[in-house]
């Protein structure tokens, strides 16, 4: 995901992300383990996307 539609986001869709993307990422580990991976920047990059998603979060709950 791109910062802008990060942003566009609402706070029930940036929960909903976060829950796919933390899924994904344990998806990710269990491939890494038994080498099935086939893009490994797609864990750092999962990683990145769900701090973003917090940090929205974070803006919008303190707004």
């Amino acid at each position: 995901m791109k910062k802008q539609e990060i942003k566009k986001l609402t706070k029930d869709e940036a929960i909903k992300n976060i829950d796919k993307l933390k899924k994904d990422l344990f998806n990710f580990r269990f491939q890494k383990i038994n080498s099935q991976i086939t893009d490994p920047s797609k864990i750092g990059q999962t990683k990145k996307t769900i701090a973003r998603l917090k940090t929205l979060l974070r803006g919008k709950l303190n707004a």
